[in-house]
């Protein structure tokens, strides 16, 4: 049995739609809500259960939306309520793991909070928990620690983490100080990226003392701390908490957490990364989604309960909410997404470009297959 870490609370985030994996992931069931992987639970609940046996069922918040409450709680029954954090409207990620932090530092002042997104696949729990661990001995120095996966390829669709010098820290078997971060790069310069081994694909988790993270929101946007800090005093009184959400919550500035935090204090020296030796996939697109079920395979992956797929000479992803009869015959890496109102079909190639098709029917109004 995995022993708990006491002072350790785990975060995650639950929010966005996916837009490049529609017509499957919508606003009313964004991917997190789905099983990708065959696993015969959501990534939520597969995120649930890496976390559970590190903090127990009482120390997990998720941050999600009004509107996927019945279907978080649905997934995930052994969620205490006040553990499920509501966002009125999306504000991304500083908001989000910022107000999780601010409620948690006013309930247990030293707590350690780890960020982990709802929508990620992760192959190797023993090796994630060794990484979170370390991490968190790290963090425990009052540093701000990442956990930075050992790339496998050279990936154009993630960014990256540069390695500076080593940081020595009882309990951490292996971390660093964070020299610089590196958006998504071109083939090429991912290629030397893997080559120089000092780099490491940036996978979006952060673990740190709450009171640290929460200095560092204040230093770099005062405005955004101080909104943060007005919800979390008004947050366990159940009478001031709707108010306080609906009147604060809509002014606070949307960006990202990389751009308040961990950016800033990697020029401070204040943040860390310790390296994941485990599989890792942010499920980016439907390329990435038929990559993960294929298992290597250069035949057809297929998705879905129902699904009623012939296939002949083809390679790709079909992903079925129906009970029609999808053949595909002598094609190679196509991507196939049949649900009862919408119909995709693209090549792993083209597999980003779904984004555009979405914005394109925001802007039409076909609002109802969104």
């Amino acid at each position: 049995m995995v022993e708990h870490i006491e002072d350790f609370y785990a975060v995650i985030p639950a929010g966005g739609v996916g837009s490049r994996l529609w017509p499957l992931s919508r606003a009313d069931a964004p991917k997190f809500l789905h099983d990708l992987t065959g696993s015969g639970h959501s990534l939520l609940r597969d995120t649930w259960n890496r976390l559970e046996p590190l903090t127990g069922p009482d120390r997990i918040a998720v941050v999600t939306g009004r509107a996927h409450r019945a279907a978080v709680e649905g997934q995930l029954p052994g969620i205490p309520d006040k553990n499920v954090i509501l966002e009125s409207e999306p504000r991304d990620s500083a908001a989000a793991i910022g107000l999780a932090a601010a409620i948690l530092h006013r309930r247990h002042p030293d707590v350690v909070i780890g960020s982990f997104a709802a929508d990620h696949v992760i192959r190797g729990s023993r090796v994630f928990e060794f990484a979170v661990r370390d991490a968190v001995a790290v963090a425990r120095e009052g540093y701000i620690c990442t956990i930075g996966i050992a790339p496998s390829e050279p990936a154009i669709g993630f960014g990256y983490i540069k390695r500076g010098g080593e940081l020595i820290v009882d309990g951490a078997r292996d971390a660093s100080l964070v020299e610089r971060f590196v958006e998504k790069p071109d083939l090429e310069t991912a290629k030397s990226y893997v080559a120089d081994r000092s780099y490491l694909w940036n996978a979006g988790m952060f673990i740190s003392r709450a009171d640290v993270l929460l200095a560092e929101i204040e230093a770099n946007n005062p405005t955004l701390h101080a909104g943060l800090m007005e919800l979390a005093e008004a947050w366990d009184d159940r009478d001031r908490r709707g108010p306080a959400v609906d009147r604060i919550w809509p002014t606070l500035e949307k960006i990202a957490i990389d751009y308040v935090v961990a950016e800033p204090a990697a020029e401070k020296g204040k943040l860390a990364v310790v390296p994941g030796h485990f599989d890792w996939d942010d499920v980016g697109d439907f390329a990435s989604l038929a990559k993960l079920n294929s298992a290597g395979r250069s035949d057809l992956a297929i998705l879905g309960q129902n699904a009623r797929v012939l296939s002949d000479a083809a390679s790709g992803i079909v992903v079925s909410q129906t009970s029609r009869v999808i053949s595909i015959i002598g094609v190679r890496d196509i991507v196939v997404v049949d649900t009862d109102d919408a119909l995709l079909v693209t090549t792993a190639e083209h597999a980003q470009r779904v984004k555009s098709v979405v914005d394109a029917l925001k802007v039409t109004g076909r609002g109802d297959v969104l």
